[in-house]
């Protein structure tokens, strides 16, 4: 297939909200880890969160390769500031209501939500470096390959985390840790099947 030549202002949006959803991503996960009962989950997120850090400075770095100013603020990155401030106050507003197997499971659901753009917006960096040649693609494509097996666990694995605390939480048999963690999950369609095991992980 032909490389064609991306939209180079598009190109560039992307990588501002992805540097955002980074940076936002340390408070999202600095909060979820005081929201955090179970053990287990508190010491996954507490590597997510040092992960998240390497993350940042990597796109620093891209930043940098590719000389783009990370200080500008372009209107979409305010945006996801935004929403990055939103999920934190929300678990803040489940911490202060007292009940913190409650607030758990705000924060598993934030997390999910702050990790599905994170996710979507690694994704789309690879599908740049895909079509892009020359130089930017080299530097996407070692940014992706440095990130995307850490995003695979960010996401699928606290999507796991969230649903079984949530079935613990119904009064039903939950697996703990979950499918996911146990079976090492790095793709949805593995996610997938983790989940279709869980009834023969509680017998």
């Amino acid at each position: 297939m032909k490389r064609k030549a991306g939209n180079a202002s598009q190109i560039e949006e992307l990588l501002y909200q992805a540097l955002e959803t980074e940076i936002g991503g340390l408070n999202i996960y600095e909060t979820a880890v005081s929201c955090a009962v179970n053990e287990d989950l508190k010491k996954e997120w507490l590597e997510y969160l040092e992960e998240t850090r390497t993350h940042r400075r990597v796109l620093l770095t891209v930043f940098e390769q590719l000389g783009l100013d990370p200080e500008r603020q372009p209107p979409g990155r305010e945006v996801v500031r935004h929403i990055g401030e939103a999920l934190v106050k929300a678990m803040k507003m489940a911490i202060s209501a007292g009940d913190a197997n409650a607030a758990q499971l705000v924060a598993t659901e934030c997390v999910v939500l702050a990790e599905t753009k994170d996710h979507a917006n690694w994704a789309l960096i690879g599908a740049v470096a895909d079509q892009q040649g020359g130089t930017e693609a080299k530097v996407l494509k070692q940014a992706y390959d440095a990130v995307v097996t850490d995003e695979e666990h960010h996401l699928y694995h606290t999507m796991g985390w969230s649903r079984e605390l949530w079935i613990e939480a119904l009064g039903f048999p939950a697996v703990l840790p979950p499918p996911e963690e146990v079976k090492q999950v790095e793709s949805a369609i593995g996610a997938s099947r983790a989940e279709q095991a869980r009834g023969k992980m509680l017998n």
